[in-house]
């Protein structure tokens, strides 16, 4: 039975942190699309979010699930800002977000973020990663 359990548990992580990285980034740029604004404090609640994903997976405290967490964190804040700046950019020139993130090239989107993000966004999205790391303990 035991032996069940762990083979549930290696599938089961990875399978909700896929699911809350594309749920928590949907989340957000749909949120930034409403509001008009980055919504980088959208960061703490990935962050959050991994953390307790993992948790109840049943990964083990330690060192894994710290990294684990920590890069579910990076991952749902690159997914919603590329999402973000995709949106931005399809609006503009009129093409379905979808098909604008697709097209849109990584210097293209970092330079778009470099100009949306202020000092106190990219506070934030550090702070995510942070509280990710620290929830995960």
């Amino acid at each position: 039975m035991a032996h069940s359990a762990e083979r549930r548990a290696r599938w089961l992580a990875p399978a909700l942190l896929a699911l809350g990285i594309a749920g928590c980034a949907a989340a957000w740029i749909l949120l930034s699309i409403a509001s008009g604004r980055q919504s980088s404090w959208m960061a703490l609640v990935a962050g959050l979010d991994a953390a307790l994903l993992l948790r109840l997976a049943g990964v083990q405290r330690g060192p894994g699930r710290i990294l684990a967490a920590t890069a579910a964190t990076f991952a749902t804040i690159a997914a919603a800002s590329w999402g973000i700046a995709a949106s931005q950019m399809g609006r503009s020139i009129g093409v379905l977000p979808w098909i604008s993130a697709y097209k849109l090239g990584p210097e293209f989107a970092w330079t778009l973020l470099g100009l949306a993000n202020t000092p106190a966004d990219w506070a934030w999205l550090a702070a995510g990663l942070v509280v990710g790391a620290v929830a995960a303990r």
